[in-house]
Parts: C-alpha cells; sequence; structure tokens
C-alpha cells in the first residue's frame, strides 16, 4: 500500500466488588447494561451497489471538471453493469457469514498494516482544561485521584454494568469500551500484532505502566484482597516510583515513534533479552499507561503547546522519550497543570476515549474515595539490557523523532464568538454548521474544494467502526463561492448556507446507519484483491484518487468539559481540523505540515476558520433578521 493511500485510510478512518466503590453518574445517553442488547444489534449492512454509484458521483461532481466528472460516470456505469456485480455478490456472501463483514479487514488495513509511525499519522492527542496545581507535589495529587477514578471506571467496564450508548432512540455496540482497557499493539515486519487482556479471562492484568523521567515502572493499583487502590495508596505508590526513578533514563520509549518496520526489527532484537522481553510485556498487559512529566520549556501559547506534548511529546530534549505510544491508552499528566492523552487507534474511536477521560475528570472534581486495598506490592523498576546495536538504533530514533516532530504545525484554540447555541437557535446543526465553515475557509485560500473527511461512527451495528461523511457537497461549494462573491445578496448567501447544511446533515445520517459509500466501496476492493479479481478501472480513475484524498481530515469529538483532540493531517498537503462544541464556545485543534509549501501555517488557517465562523452566523442572523 502505498503511503499517500495509508494515511487517507487511517482516518478513513482495537471480579471487583461494587460495594466499595463510588461510580460517577453516567451520561444520560446511556441507558441499560453494558451488552444487554448487543446480540439484538442489527448486522453492519453492504449497501445496494446503485445506491453507492449514484451517491459517489454526486461527491465528485464538486471536485473535478466536466470531462473528468463525465469520464468518471462512464467508468461507474461499466462497474456497476459489469465486474461490480460480481464483487456486489461475492460481498452480500460474506456479510452472510461475519458477524460485520468489514471489522477484521478494516483492523487491519487501517491500523496494523499501515507502516508509517502511529504517532501523529495516527494516535490522536486530548488536552484536557488546565488543572489547578503546580509541582511535583501537586501533579502526585493529581496523578493518584485520576487513577482512581480510571479505576472507578473499570469496575463499571469489569462487572459489564457500564450502561450502554444511544445514538438518540438507537442502542450502540459497546464492544471499544469492553477492549479498550489493558490493550496494545506489537510491532511487526509488515503488519502489527494487537493483544488485549479482557476482564472476562483469567489472568487480568492489575497493574498500570508509569513512565517518569524516561523510567518505566510496573505499579500494582489492586491489592492482594483484588480491591483496588485508594487514592492514598495510589499516592503512596507514586511517590516510590519518583524515589526510583530520580535519575533520568534511556529514552525507549522514542521506539514506538519510529516507522513501524524499524520499530519492529529492534523489537525482535530487544526480546531476545530475557529481561527485556518481560519488561515488553509487563507493559502490553498493563491496564494503561501513566506519563508524568515535566513543565514545558515556555508558555507563550499554554494550550499549543501543551498540545504538542500531547500529540508528540514536543521531542527527544522535552517529552518524547516518556511515552509507549503502542499502548492503546497513555494519560500524559505534567507539572504545570496540564493533562491530557495519547491512543492508539486500533482499538477504538474517540467516544469511548472521551468517556473515559470525562468520567475520570467528574471523580476528581467530586472528590470521590474508597475504602483501602489490602495487600500491596510495591512498585518495579521495570529492566532494559540494551545491545550496542540498539543504542545505535535509540541515537537514530532521536533524530527521527525530532525531524518529525519540528514538521508539526498545531493550533489550539477557543472561538468564544459562539458556541453550538447559535446554530441550534438558527435549527440546524451544529455539526454541519461547523463542517461547512471549515470548507469555506479552505476554499477562501485554496480557491478550490478538495475531498473532505468527517468521521461517522457506525455502533448502531455490531463491532461498528466508522465510515466517512464526505464534507464536500455540491451545495457546500454552491456556498462557498456565494460568501466569497459580493455581488450574491446576504439573503441568497443565508439560503445557500441552510442548503448545505442540510445537505451534509442528510449525508451525515446515511453514513451512520450504513448508507455510506467508502467502507462499501473498500469493501468491493477488496473483494477483488481476495479472489485475485484485476483491480477494476473506477479505482484507477484520477478523479477516484482525487475525491478520497482527505486535504481536509475532520472530527467532532464532544466532551463534557473543555477539552480538545487533535491529529495531524493525514496527506502532505492537508489538515487535520478537530472540534469541541461547547454551548458558548467551541475548541478547535488545526494541524498542518510546514514542510508543504502549499498550506498554509495552522495558525493562519484557524483566524481563517473564525473569519468563516463569523460571517456565517452574520449571514444567518441578518437573513432571520429580514424574514421577520
Amino acid at each position: 500500500m502505498n503511503r499517500l493511500l495509508s494515511r487517507n485510510i487511517i482516518r478513513q478512518v482495537c471480579s471487583t466488588k461494587l460495594s466499595k466503590m463510588s461510580s460517577s453518574n453516567p451520561s444520560t445517553k446511556l441507558k441499560g447494561r453494558m451488552f444487554s442488547v448487543q446480540a439484538a444489534l442489527p448486522k453492519y449492512p453492504v449497501a445496494p451497489l446503485e445506491q453507492t454509484m449514484d451517491k459517489y458521483l454526486r461527491t465528485v461532481k464538486p471536485l473535478v471538471s466536466e470531462d473528468e466528472y463525465n469520464y468518471t460516470v462512464k467508468l461507474c456505469e461499466e462497474f456497476k453493469n459489469g465486474v461490480g456485480k460480481e464483487l456486489q455478490g461475492r460481498l452480500l456472501k460474506r456479510a452472510e457469514s461475519e458477524t460485520n463483514w468489514l471489522s477484521d479487514w478494516w483492523k487491519n488495513i487501517a491500523y496494523l498494516d499501515v507502516r508509517e509511525p502511529c504517532v501523529i499519522n495516527s494516535n490522536p492527542g486530548v488536552l484536557f482544561p488546565k488543572a489547578d496545581y503546580k509541582g511535583l507535589q501537586g501533579q502526585l495529587d493529581y496523578a493518584s485521584k485520576f487513577i482512581a477514578g480510571l479505576l472507578d471506571y473499570k469496575v463499571m467496564i469489569d462487572q459489564q454494568t457500564l450502561p450502554v450508548e444511544h445514538l438518540g432512540k438507537n442502542p450502540l455496540c459497546m464492544m471499544q469500551y469492553f477492549e479498550v482497557l489493558s490493550a496494545c499493539r506489537i510491532p511487526g515486519v509488515g503488519r502489527d500484532d494487537h493483544v488485549c487482556f479482557p476482564p472476562d479471562k483469567p489472568g487480568a492484568p492489575k497493574h498500570i505502566t508509569v513512565l517518569y523521567k524516561n523510567n518505566i515502572f510496573e505499579v500494582p493499583v489492586y491489592g492482594q484482597d483484588g480491591q483496588p487502590l485508594s487514592t492514598n495508596q495510589i499516592r503512596a505508590q507514586l511517590d516510590e516510583v519518583v524515589k526510583l526513578g530520580a535519575e533520568k533514563g534511556a529514552p525507549i520509549g522514542l521506539f514506538t515513534m519510529e516507522y513501524r518496520n524499524t520499530w519492529a526489527n529492534i523489537y525482535q532484537q530487544m526480546v531476545k533479552d530475557k529481561a527485556t522481553k518481560s519488561s515488553l510485556e509487563s507493559i502490553q498487559r498493563s491496564i494503561v499507561v501513566i506519563c508524568l512529566d515535566d513543565t514545558n520549556n515556555t508558555m507563550n501559547d499554554p494550550r499549543t503547546i501543551s498540545g504538542h506534548q500531547m500529540l508528540h511529546g514536543s521531542g527527544s530534549n522535552a517529552h518524547s522519550g516518556n511515552r509507549w505510544h503502542d499502548k492503546t491508552i497513555q494519560f500524559i499528566i505534567g507539572a504545570d497543570g496540564y493533562s491530557g492523552l495519547n491512543y492508539e487507534h486500533t482499538t477504538a474511536e474517540g467516544p469511548p476515549i472521551i468517556h473515559i477521560m470525562d468520567h475520570c475528570l467528574n471523580f476528581i472534581s467530586k472528590g470521590k474515595e474508597w475504602s483501602p486495598a489490602s495487600g500491596i506490592t510495591p512498585p518495579t523498576k521495570l529492566e532494559f539490557n540494551l545491545s550496542s546495536d540498539v543504542q545505535t538504533s535509540l541515537n537514530a530514533a532521536k533524530q527521527n523523532t525530532d525531524k518529525m516532530v519540528n514538521d508539526l504545525d498545531l493550533q489550539v484554540f477557543v472561538f468564544n464568538e459562539f458556541g453550538k447555541d447559535f446554530p441550534k437557535s438558527q435549527k440546524v446543526s451544529p455539526d454541519s454548521f461547523i463542517q461547512n465553515a471549515i470548507q469555506l475557509a479552505y476554499y477562501r485560500y485554496h480557491k478550490r474544494p478538495c475531498g473532505s473527511y468527517e468521521s461517522g461512527s457506525i455502533r448502531m451495528f455490531q463491532r461498528g467502526r466508522t465510515d466517512t461523511i464526505r464534507s464536500c457537497s455540491i451545495e457546500s461549494l454552491a456556498f462557498t463561492q456565494a460568501m466569497l462573491d459580493s455581488n450574491v445578496s446576504k439573503q441568497k448567501k443565508a439560503e445557500l448556507l441552510r442548503r448545505a447544511i442540510d445537505s451534509h446533515k442528510k449525508y451525515a445520517a446515511d453514513a451512520i446507519s450504513g448508507k455510506g459509500i467508502d467502507r462499501h466501496l473498500l469493501g468491493l476492493k477488496l473483494i477483488a484483491i481476495e479472489n485475485n479479481i484485476d483491480i477494476p478501472d473506477l479505482y484507477k480513475d484520477p478523479s477516484f484518487s482525487y475525491s478520497g484524498t482527505w486535504r481536509i481530515s475532520t472530527s467532532q469529538v464532544p466532551a463534557k468539559t473543555e477539552s480538545v483532540l487533535f491529529f495531524g493531517p493525514v496527506c502532505p498537503d492537508g489538515y487535520g481540523f478537530c472540534y469541541n462544541p461547547q454551548e458558548k464556545c467551541i475548541l478547535f485543534g488545526i494541524s498542518s505540515y510546514k514542510s508543504n509549501n502549499t498550506t498554509l501555517p495552522a495558525q493562519e488557517m484557524a483566524e481563517l476558520i473564525k473569519t468563516s465562523l463569523v460571517e456565517m452566523r452574520d449571514v444567518m442572523a441578518s437573513s432571520m433578521r429580514a424574514n421577520l
């Protein structure tokens, strides 16, 4: 798989008594026990071929010339009347025999087969609201409370009492919640492996991994009586970590930032040593990773500086060695009040991660506690015996990390003019409103539309992950062009904006209900490959490549707190946009690459987003007044 395709696919891209615990109140949108409706969830459908072709053509039309479009129409006709019928039939047969015809394919092609580094390219970062603490003691207090909140949440997972999440009236698949803790990616040559140690299996993990000054520790968080440690007991464990890790260790976490084949070859050398192999297995089996970071060097733009810290660690001389990016979740707690997380994407999308985060932050704010456990095993500093070859590879990893980190441009900011309250007052979808603001910002500078991806959850189906919401449409292009035309009235601009919003909302509703096109098109192509059938000409069409190259890659990740998620662009000349709409503000994380001379710096794109949102509000508000 070529580099550009793999990066695009990434974004289309895995018995404790309740009597002693004090679980926080779950979301009001969570109802029923965790797997109470799992078997009743529908299987992920295979959409009708003609329906997919018709929708695909509508998404291509605003992106290409008339001649290019006519050629694509011809290829679609040939496909659906020719080899497409055979591929559709084979895909339907696969769907009959699988719980989810896509899930196993997706896990490999979107994640485990990809050879680029997980960091920036796949792993998102999340920045929490700034906490009120400073220095090591405050950091350890906060970390102890956060870990206690995590264990409080884990009880609900272990006991399968976590309420079922709903989208409207539709229950959602909860498997990602069940597998998101105690999971890890393992590097392999050609394809990585992925392990999960769920709570319903014998020998479920009872420890976390803590990184401090690049040293790595196995830290038990359950007593010998099977009970989670109290906050004070966790704090004592962390005090011991700090004592044992006073001297800075070798930054072997940098290996998890390498290209996957490079890391796999290093890994194979490392596991030849018995002690090192045992240490690596301890990390893989742990519940989560906790990274205790030093203070950042500069705070000129604290949100953005801390965003870099959460996404990649800010380089080999900062925090990047104090990470283990193969772990499904690593919580990062700085010494300056800023904290967040980084997560490896194989196991889950954002919602389960954000729900855990919200629970932990709520747990801290409520000051909850439970009875101490008995029989505590102290932390153990993990041993790594590095050969001279591995040491040489570590020096190379430092250089590669810094090159990658220095190329990423990131801007984390809060738009304070309004939040989702304004679109709601206009009776339009806040998400569709923001998506069209992104379209306008891009078009204002680049003077043409582009392939645009938004993640749409298909968890209404068993083992569902995501499908693509193609946010660039015929309607969005008409709107963006009108907004930049001084001859078009505000009334007309508002009318076109509403049409663009309605178009996006309908496409999003179709995508999450199994009527998207990108996973279907991928499935048909994979069926051809699996059966040694020549790749159809449709997939070789330049319009297919252009429309599916996500120069705009986006995700809405709402949270109860003013937290924000961010990720790197998925192609060299693209942008990453992530946003959390709150009632009175919108938090954004925007990224681009410094090495690409066709894209704007992230800060300048952020200014265009702000301008677009304000102009759209003014157009819509003035139109409403005119109607009155």
